[in-house]
């Protein structure tokens, strides 16, 4: 009962902020300094790990020089060496370096040029420009980017060295990396160089296959050219409908639809087809896309949605996650999931509007005026919501399948998907075959699903079972790929067999990198095979794939048990001290 009412104050809040104006705080800086040494976080606040990323020194450039010469400054002192943006939105440690003898870049001052060649169809880039900007610069030049990842707090050089996508089978593809035909890289060098050095890398060069998503191992890139098009439209509808056929329907709807994707709520039988495609610019429409995840949120909001996630978790409730799913549905529905046709509300269907107000979003990061009342709903700082990510790519010919076995698990107790659906379902996407050595081989589909994650490390979650047996589902059974800035550590085990072209990578590192500067302890556990070690609770935030009842929570009820339809999944499950384990 208590828990109704605490949903209902949050239904009544959340009705109170769609009607009034709200402004967002900007994120913190993702560095932060005290007198002695300073820490890299990134924007959800702890690590996958939980540990801290110290580093004692950072640099921050301004100019492609001063760049070079940061590098130079770390070989010639033999210093481990990583790249951070001003946004730091990648889960994995990609850019923290090892706490002793390195030293970090931050890319947050270096972010003053944009030049657009509309000759030649064609922007570069600074690497720590934000993609908003990129984006705005382009479309005031009649052009248009055409791909970008849902996303838009990211830099150019950090979407493209982690793969960062939105969605589409057509063209070059959905990914910003595939649209990418010009990178400028610093690179170690020797002594009679300077240390470090700028190379050119161009759209026919070899190399570009491996810089192009290099994960921050290769060189520190200082500038991205990237592909452009005639200015266009986009028209976006949104049917929300029965679940029934998603796995027969995806390929049709991926070919169909230039930009298309589905979100799937399993919980609720509900799948949301986006009917998304490329417009004449003369087309009538001011639309844009104010994604609801991604819009500012009541700092109250946020931390009594957080206060109900606890409260549910605490007493095991789910039929209040499925309230709470219920509801986010609803009101998903109601407004277009953000699409707004005249840039304030959604009047209707469809949503016209132009690429670059329609790609990505993320207004969340920006804030108008003095006001705090309003952040991000993940920003660490207000103690509102708390999440993992999870991102699986599959090969075309097995997904269908995946989300048959899916159903098989939700047809178990459907209830016990809640607590994905009540966050945004389980997105479906399209990324075409790359010539990237770590991007998709093949052309794939994408999926993303976020849920609860405890403050405490040591504290289980409510049907965490279920989450990691489709986690394990996806990346074992099925032999998904995962994103390579999102995704629990278990998700990279035995990454590298996944890519064809990985030794071809490894190859460009040696090259490139021969003294391994720009390694760091996840690059070299991916890279290079380095495991970790496992420990007490390691599988309940993901570190391990439980063998044995210690690696869950055996005194709080969680038992490492076989998945109910994925049998060789191991899980923690919880088993009630009143009736015999699973």
């Amino acid at each position: 009962m208590y828990c109704s009412r605490w949903l209902l104050g949050v239904l009544q809040l959340l009705l109170w902020w769609s009607i009034t104006p709200v402004h967002a705080i900007p994120p913190r800086d993702p560095v932060q300094c005290n007198r002695t040494a300073c820490t890299l976080y990134n924007s959800y606040g702890p690590w996958g790990d939980r540990k801290d990323c110290n580093v004692k020194t950072v640099s921050y450039p301004t100019t492609e020089e001063e760049l070079r010469s940061a590098v130079a400054y770390a070989n010639k002192n033999k210093l481990k060496l990583k790249v951070a943006s001003k946004f730091s939105h990648t889960i994995p440690k990609l850019a923290c370096p090892p706490s002793h003898n390195s030293m970090l870049i931050s890319t947050a001052k270096y972010d003053s040029r944009i030049d657009v060649d509309s000759a030649n169809l064609e922007v570069t880039a600074d690497a720590g420009v934000g993609l908003r900007e990129l984006i705005d610069k382009v479309e005031e030049a009649g052009l248009s980017l055409v791909a970008a990842p849902y996303w838009e707090g990211v830099s150019v050089a950090g979407m493209i060295t982690t793969g960062a996508h939105g969605s589409s089978w057509w063209g070059n593809g959905g990914a910003a990396h595939d649209h990418v035909v010009g990178i400028s890289m610093i690179v170690p060098a020797n002594e009679s160089e300077g240390y470090a050095k700028v190379i050119q890398i161009g759209a026919q060069d070899q190399l570009l296959n491996a810089a192009k998503v290099s994960l921050g191992t290769l060189g520190v890139i200082s500038k991205v050219k990237f592909s452009l098009e005639r200015g266009f439209k986009r028209s976006i509808t949104y049917n929300f409908t029965d679940d029934g056929s998603v796995e027969n329907n995806f390929v049709e709807h991926g070919k169909k639809y230039e930009f298309g994707d589905i979100t799937w709520y399993p919980s609720k039988h509900t799948a949301v087809y986006r009917y998304d495609s490329r417009v004449s610019v003369d087309t009538p429409g001011d639309g844009v896309n104010d994604f609801l995840g991604f819009q500012p949120n009541e700092i109250l909001i946020s931390q009594a949605i957080r206060t109900s996630e606890k409260l549910m978790e605490g007493t095991k409730s789910v039929n209040g996650n499925c309230k709470l799913a219920a509801t986010t549905l609803a009101y998903k529905k109601l407004i277009a999931n953000g699409l707004k046709n005249n840039r304030m509300i959604f009047t209707g269907y469809p949503v016209v509007g132009r690429q670059g107000k329609i790609q990505t979003s993320g207004s969340c990061l920006y804030s108008p005026t003095a006001r705090i009342d309003a952040s991000c709903a993940w920003d660490p700082r207000i103690k509102g919501l708390f999440f993992y990510e999870s991102t699986a790519m599959f090969p075309v010919p097995k997904f269908g399948d995946f989300v048959k076995d899916v159903k098989k698990l939700r047809d178990i107790k459907p209830e016990n998907f809640c607590g994905i659906d009540h966050y945004n379902g389980i997105m479906i996407r399209y990324i075409k075959a790359s010539s990237a050595y770590l991007g998709q081989p093949e052309d794939s589909v994408v999926i993303d699903f976020n849920y609860y994650r405890a403050d405490d490390a040591s504290t289980p979650r409510l049907n965490q079972d279920v989450m990691e047996e489709v986690e394990q589902m996806a990346f074992f059974k099925y032999g998904a790929r995962p994103h390579w800035a999102k995704n629990r550590n278990l998700a990279f085990r035995n990454v590298r067999n996944k890519y064809p072209n990985f030794n071809k990578f490894i190859a460009a590192k040696k090259q490139l990198d021969p003294q391994n500067m720009l390694s760091g302890d996840w690059s070299d556990e991916i890279l290079f095979g380095t495991g970790s070690v496992r420990s007490d609770g390691c599988a309940l935030e993901g570190l391990c794939i439980c063998s044995e009842d210690r690696h869950c929570s055996p005194s709080k009820g969680y038992f490492c048990k076989p998945g109910l339809v994925y049998t060789e999944a191991r899980v923690c499950r919880y088993s009630a001290p009143s009736s015999s384990n699973l």
